[in-house]
């Protein structure tokens, strides 16, 4: 694809003029790895409904359940470089299964929690899950990059990352069909004693321990059919046994993958802050029941789903960065939209901020490691590190829903998105140097 540079010791068969999208005999690894990537999306946007859920529970302002976020995208911060390492001494598939053993663990965290009925220990299973996830994370979009030739290496993440949404669906399905309508009404909590509100608080916590119980048990069956299966790419077969010292004054010297850490923060942080905060809108702007709100973060993910498949096959046809800077352009739109019609045209604004949000994470990731050579596997690192926009601007856009309102909180996404486009436009105008660029896009 363009702007993708080409490794010299990997073989790319050009007889037919199509590069293949992936190396032959990693078909098979390619899909396990696709199950990954749907695995850690359903739990990312079950948290997405439990910001609502906990504030419903625990009787607390948007800034204190927006902590939620706070402990799962502070996790992927944490987590990435031991990631990193991780990746570097013992190759990406330890990484992968190193991810999914400890995320795993995290989801059997929600057993005693929901015994405790305390709101920090939902905070701390969550956080396991989510460094679990960050190895995870961290492992996967490098290796499924290294899964085959460079040049097509932002449509074959584009693809993997397709999938993301698939489980991101299925996860807010569970919350807006097993959550969310069987939640204790506020009206009903008001006339309740305090032996009643216990076992209310009770039956509600326990609503959220299933979802959580049932993904920690899929990733378990993916671990064990990833364990036995031989997942070695080309690239970790060549590399050199001594580590190159000096990745960290490279990677920040290199202004492409400094900058794209940036984009990839702002990107985070607009996505988080977007779901984070759609069922909040629903309800306290355009007076939706809760129990029907949860179907709105749904439609929004489902136009994620569609559109993420769509730019898939524009990547083909577009520069990636066109691309990124024609949908970061959108997002601000609409998310001004949500911000200036306080009304149902707002909200379906900011459901459809997805369509925009669908292209960005893969995009960034893929544009950002183009020919960073040895060292993509710290450069991962960075680029999940950068996730950690989605633990700190909710919190401010959480602060600015109390002290505003719903609507003109989402300048905090639009803010977000224009400087992701800010990034587009500078990979745009400013030309890379010792590095093959593929033509045949527009």
């Amino acid at each position: 694809m363009a702007d993708m540079a080409v490794p010299q010791e990997q073989p790319v068969a050009r007889t037919s003029g199509k590069v293949s999208l992936v190396y032959p005999g990693l078909a098979v690894p390619f899909a396990l790895l696709i199950t990954c990537f749907a695995a850690w999306g359903s739990a990312a946007n079950l948290t997405d409904v439990l910001v609502g859920v906990f504030r419903h529970i625990f009787t607390m302002s948007n800034f204190q359940s927006a902590l939620v976020q706070f402990a799962y995208y502070g996790a992927y911060f944490s987590l990435a470089i031991p990631a990193a390492f991780i990746n570097r001494r013992f190759g990406y598939k330890t990484g992968v299964l190193t991810g999914l053993g400890l995320a795993a663990l995290g989801g059997f965290l929600f057993i005693p929690a929901a015994g405790l009925l305390q709101y920090g220990f939902f905070l701390l299973a969550l956080f396991v899950l989510a460094s679990g996830l960050s190895i995870l994370e961290t492992s996967a979009n490098p290796f499924v990059i290294a899964m085959g030739p460079e040049q097509n290496a932002t449509q074959r993440l584009n693809l993997a990352q397709a999938f993301n949404p698939v489980g991101a669906n299925i996860g807010v399905l569970m919350g807006a069909v097993l959550i969310l309508p069987n939640i204790t009404p506020d009206s009903a909590k008001a006339t309740m004693g305090a032996v009643q509100l216990h076992h209310a608080e009770q039956s509600d916590l326990s609503l959220v321990l299933k979802p959580y119980t049932g993904i920690a048990a899929v990733l378990l069956l993916i671990w064990l059919l990833i364990a036995f299966r031989k997942m070695t790419t080309p690239a970790e077969r060549s590399e050199a046994t001594e580590v190159r010292k000096g990745a960290l004054g490279r990677l920040w010297h290199n202004p492409h993958y400094r900058y794209g850490v940036a984009a990839q923060f702002f990107n985070v942080a607009a996505q988080v802050c977007t779901w984070t905060f759609t069922i909040q809108y629903a309800q306290e702007v355009v007076g939706i029941p809760v129990a029907r709100s949860g179907w709105f973060l749904q439609a929004s993910l489902i136009l994620f789903l569609i559109a993420r498949f769509v730019m898939t096959y524009l990547l083909g046809i577009f520069r990636p960065t066109k691309l990124l800077f024609a949908m970061g352009s959108l997002g601000v739109v609409l998310a001004l939209i949500g911000v200036f019609s306080p009304n149902l045209v707002g909200l379906f604004a900011v459901v459809a901020i997805s369509v925009s949000l669908s292209l960005m994470f893969p995009t960034i990731y893929g544009v950002a490691l183009q020919g960073l050579g040895d060292d993509t596997k710290f450069g991962a690192a960075g680029l999940v590190m950068a996730i950690l926009g989605g633990a700190l601007l909710p919190l401010v856009q959480g602060r600015l829903m109390d002290a505003t309102s719903a609507n003109v909180a989402y300048i905090v996404p639009a803010v977000c998105l224009a400087l992701v486009a800010g990034y587009a436009m500078f990979d745009l105008r400013t030309a890379r140097t010792h590095q093959v660029v593929a033509t045949g896009h527009l």
